[in-house]
């Protein structure tokens, strides 16, 4: 039997896993729950369970495993329980769906996906980053324009500059990127 090394989380671990993961895995919970308090809570429920009850990894990918399985399952208990089940929300949502394996994986990899795009952005100047993060979000150059008060070719530029800086930090996740994005329709 090979020797695995387990690790447990140091304060500082723990800090940086919560503050990178917290905001993803509340909209990954908010996929099942439709309701960002609740999200909120079960998310926060699963770090104070790690921190508590000291729980030992092998590495990051089991971390994050045991963090989307977790909030996956909260998610359908808090669904399943008596309170859900006596309101309007329940009848709304396909349970079916959700319990899915297909649905699972395909949240996380649209929330591992979000975290490397957003990696990727915070590494733009802040003017470039909030323009694109704008852009992303839906708006128009015009629409962007003026909520910055600046000019469509301001806009432009900005955009051409964040691209030139976002390809080569992303060019290594392009394909994956355009396949997941493909394939995302259930």
């Amino acid at each position: 039997m090979a020797n695995i090394n387990y690790y447990k989380l140091t304060l500082n671990d723990y800090n940086s896993l919560f503050n990178s993961m917290y905001k993803p895995l509340c909209l990954f919970a908010n996929k099942y729950l439709e309701s960002l308090d609740d999200s909120k809570d079960i998310v926060q429920d699963v770090f104070v369970k790690i921190w508590e009850n000291k729980i030992v990894f092998k590495d990051e990918h089991a971390t994050k495993s045991y963090l989307y399985t977790s909030i996956k399952n909260k998610c359908l208990d808090k669904l399943k329980s008596k309170s859900y089940k006596s309101t309007d929300f329940l009848a709304t949502i396909n349970l079916e769906k959700i319990e899915s394996e297909h649905f699972f994986l395909s949240e996380i990899v649209i929330t591992e996906t979000s975290i490397i795009i957003e990696n990727a952005i915070s590494t733009l100047p802040n003017k470039c980053a909030k323009i694109i993060r704008m852009s992303l979000k839906g708006l128009a150059n015009f629409e962007i324009a003026d909520e910055l008060d600046i000019s469509i070719n301001t806009v432009k530029a900005q955009k051409k500059i964040a691209y030139k800086r976002l390809k080569p930090l992303l060019e290594e996740y392009f394909i994956f990127i355009a396949i997941i994005f493909k394939d995302v329709n259930y």
